[in-house]
């Protein structure tokens, strides 16, 4: 074996099975931290590292999912009762591998912060890449909750599985004033995470909804208060995607609140390619409903009953409009 191919296999069992971080391993093999990157991509092509993935067979509900909607749909299988918490961790399974699929060098990823992408994050194969950053989708500061914590989740774990660069975006989650918003959208340090968002290769984020199984960050961290949540189900709000509040029936642009949302916009998000979406639980079926109908869904994971609940909703809806 060769000195190179000595230190390549290494670096990858320290960092695949001890999970060592790029730093450590660059400090015990005496070499910078991107060669030991290099090296890990080496392990990759020579065979050292074999990644598989299984694959999700297609049931029909995804085929009917993407006969409907137009976009690519993995249902995961729940074949025995679980807890709410449980089923998010099966179906981040299934995404993370969809995730490491998905991501290659030279890409910019904007990640929106929640526990179902903070969930996707933690079971993704650490599997350095080169020159990429990750982006964050949508400010995380409240009046009760002034650091960082749920996006700084999602971003560490970012450098740890990808080696990416990290762009946050420390601005509230919803601002108080319209105009405060303006005005900081004028800021060039803000416009450049936002231009970033824009040029970005890659999306991934959850759906919010008002009433998940587990509790959706926006709804429960303090992010809005608990007369603005009922107002907004009055006017037939459902859920969010990146912070931006939406109806089952996609609408979204009406909504007053979304004026001072920081996170981007159905119509802004669909400018990337690709759009990766993970939903977990059958009482974010009308919020993902919600989501497909605005178009901002390229990629979805879903677990199979609430895809199919979801479905149910659709023809539901569509039978009504048609009487």
């Amino acid at each position: 074996m060769s000195k190179r191919a000595e230190l390549a296999q290494a670096a990858a069992e320290m960092y695949y099975l001890n999970l060592d971080t790029m730093d450590s391993i660059a400090r015990a093999l005496g070499v910078s931290r991107s060669t030991v990157s290099r090296l890990l991509a080496f392990a990759r092509e020579t065979g050292i590292v074999r990644i598989s993935v299984d694959s999700v067979s297609k049931s029909d509900t995804a085929l009917a999912l993407e006969d409907t909607f137009g976009i690519n749909v993995v249902c995961v299988p729940i074949r025995r009762p679980l807890t709410a918490v449980a089923r998010l961790s099966t179906v981040a399974k299934v995404a993370a591998e969809r995730l490491n699929h998905m991501v290659t060098n030279d890409q910019v990823i904007g990640v929106a912060w929640g526990n179902t992408t903070s969930e996707v994050l933690r079971h993704v194969t650490p599997s350095p890449r080169e020159n990429v950053t990750v982006v964050q989708l949508n400010g995380s500061t409240s009046l009760r909750n002034q650091g960082y914590t749920h996006a700084d989740t999602v971003l560490s774990r970012a450098v740890e599985v990808f080696d990416a660069e990290i762009v946050p975006f420390p601005v509230p989650a919803f601002f108080d004033y319209v105009e405060t918003k303006q005005a900081m959208w004028k800021e060039r340090a803000v416009l450049s995470v936002v231009d970033l968002i824009h040029d970005a290769d890659l999306m991934v984020f959850g759906v919010g909804a008002f009433h998940s199984s587990v509790p959706s960050l926006v709804y429960s961290g303090g992010y809005l208060e608990s007369e603005q949540v009922a107002e907004l189900s009055n006017d037939g709000v459902v859920g969010d995607v990146c912070t931006v509040l939406l109806r089952e029936d996609g609408t979204y642009e009406d909504i007053e609140l979304n004026k001072r949302a920081s996170g981007p916009t159905p119509k802004e998000l669909m400018r990337v390619d690709r759009r990766l979406c993970v939903v977990a639980g059958q009482n974010k079926a009308s919020a993902l409903l919600g989501a497909l109908r605005t178009g901002v869904v390229t990629d979805l994971v879903v677990d199979e009953d609430t895809g199919r609940a979801t479905l149910e909703r659709a023809r539901a809806t569509s039978r009504r409009r048609k009487f």
